[in-house]
Order: C-alpha cells, then structure tokens, then sequence
C-alpha cells in the first residue's frame, strides 16, 4: 500500500528517482512495470501495471457516445503510456504528460493506496490549500462518520 507524499526533483531527462520505500514495494508488485496517464484534476496518475488493467478496462467499458465519457476515456486511456523503472530506481515521465501536468523541476510523488498521483510543486499546493478550506458540512456522505 502507498502512502504520503514525497517532495522530488525530475532530472534533465524527465526521470523520476522512486524513494526506496516505494521502490522496493513496487518492484514486488510489478517488476517495477507500470503505467502512467492524466489525471483531470492535471496531476498524472501511476498505476503498477497489474492494477491498471483493470481500470483501463472500467474505463473502456463506458459508452463512448455520450460526450463525458468520450472525454475521460480520451484523457485517461488515450494517455496511457506503460514505463519501466530503469536499474537506478528512476522513472522517465514522458515529455508530453510532463507538460500535460504542468510539471517541472520540482514534483510530488503522493501514494493512494494501490497507485500514485505526481503533482506539480504548484498543484500539490493549491491541492492542499483547497483540502483545508473544505466545508466538512458538505462530506459526500460515505466520508460523515470517519473517525480520526
């Protein structure tokens, strides 16, 4: 299981060195094979590759009649692009969803569980901001009795 968030540098190249602690657990879970897409919110989405599958799959499985979900069947699986880790434990982010998530030198790798979000430096932090300024009157209401 991934959880939180690690502050990162991309290289020259557009690699991602994987933190270790979440290295070794993808590394177990899928070679280091992963996929990598957008996200709408502009993040990018990482999927080890066995957990993508089946997104993909939920993904497809809609109309792709209806407007909406033309869109979101264009955005996510449309810009899904399988990547390896490389023997140094980095990941290339391709150029083109690079830009898609306004990423540059500084990012945010934020584990979710089964898969990652890469952030912006600015978008992890307008994200953030956002999360405190939430009206925790308005909690869809699967979220109204969560104990912290």
């Amino acid at each position: 299981m991934f959880q939180g968030a690690a502050a990162l540098n991309l290289d020259v190249k557009g690699r991602l060195g994987v933190p270790t602690r979440f290295r070794d657990e993808l590394m177990a879970a899928c070679g280091g094979q992963v996929v990598i897409t957008v996200h709408p919110h502009r993040c990018l989405l990482i999927y080890p590759e066995p957990v993508w599958g089946p997104i993909r799959d939920e993904v497809l499985a809609r109309g792709s009649m209806d407007d909406a979900s033309a869109k979101v069947r264009r955005l996510i699986v449309g810009n899904a692009s399988p990547e390896t880790l490389d023997s140094a434990g980095r990941l290339l982010i391709p150029p083109e969803l690079r830009a898609r998530a306004h990423l540059e030198k500084k990012v945010w790798l934020v584990g979710q569980g089964d898969q990652f979000e890469l952030w912006s430096d600015v978008g992890w932090e307008r994200q953030q901001e956002d999360s405190f300024a939430m009206d925790l009157s308005q909690l869809p209401p699967e979220l109204e009795k969560l104990r912290l």
